[in-house]
């Protein structure tokens, strides 16, 4: 893992692991230059830059999909074992999550839709299992990624933005497809054009304000999830550069805060998200 100084260290464990297309006549770190345009692994925070949009992370698509898959095999393990006599303590703790969301959907979603419920038990979940990650120390996971061979390898996937917008945007063409399922391309029409003010003068204006607020929409989904993971992610590493009596003294009441913190942004993620699909439903 890479040594240094305090900014070095702290840009390291903030530093994906990248995969992705160096151009042709490219100079990398260790002085090579490639050939030919190539598809690999990026050695510096530069070369992941340099790999431009079509780069993938592959630590926040490998810990996303892991997170997604544990969601999975965590629920159908307890459904399959199931019972009303005496249930475990895992079963009542996925009842009380599943009776969590429904109870948010009722309250929050006032159209008719079968998809919505399970969508906000998956966005609720599998974003607190992914802000879960966090609670790992710093240094563990990478350590072990150093010693495969992996210079960089971020184990949170809230912390970087690709993952959030991944989600959010996810969210947001669902917003879309509804609206003119419901509504229809010429109700949806009227509802940009003629919303808040009901005047055909208006209509210029109301477009404006409308489609701006219908692209913040994924936008502030995305931006207010990994803002605060970011931010708490940079607390911890700022933490591990203390001296060993100081970081157990802080890194402990900050993780347990983090508990709060972690549950928090994954209810707000998914009430948000309902929030604008309901929106989407209403058609009067």
């Amino acid at each position: 893992m890479a040594a240094g100084t305090p900014v070095e260290y702290i840009k390291h464990h903030l530093t994906n692991l990248t995969y992705g297309k160096l151009p042709e006549g490219y100079e990398r770190a260790d002085g090579t230059v490639v050939e030919e345009a190539t598809w690999t692994m990026a050695r510096t925070g530069q070369e992941a830059m340099d790999m431009g949009f079509m780069a993938v992370h592959v630590d926040t698509m490998g810990w996303s999909i892991a997170m997604g898959v544990l969601f999975l095999g965590l629920f159908r393990f307890v459904a399959k074992r199931a019972t009303t006599d005496t249930p475990s303590g895992l079963q009542n703790f996925v009842e009380m999550t599943v009776e969590f969301i429904q109870n948010i959907v009722r309250d929050v979603f006032h159209g008719r839709n079968p998809l919505i419920a399970p969508l906000a038990l998956t966005l609720f979940v599998w974003i607190f299992l992914m802000n879960s990650l966090k609670l790992i120390p710093v240094d563990y996971i990478p350590s072990i990624a150093h010693a495969m061979g992996l210079e960089y390898f971020k184990i949170v996937p809230t912390t970087d933005p690709n993952g959030t917008f991944g989600i959010a945007l996810g969210v947001f063409l669902l917003i879309l497809f509804y609206s003119f399922k419901v509504k229809g391309a010429g109700g949806f029409a009227k509802e940009l054009s003629f919303t808040p003010f009901n005047h055909w003068s208006l209509v210029p204006f109301n477009l404006v304000l409308e489609l701006l607020a219908l692209i913040i929409k994924p936008i502030s989904l995305a931006l207010r999830l990994f803002g605060n993971m970011y931010a708490g992610e940079v607390i911890f590493i700022l933490i591990a550069l203390l001296p060993l009596w100081i970081q157990w003294s802080l890194n402990v009441p900050w993780a347990i805060f983090h508990l709060l913190v972690i549950t928090l942004q994954a209810f707000i993620f998914t009430t948000l998200a309902v929030v604008y699909l309901s929106a989407a439903h209403e058609d009067h």
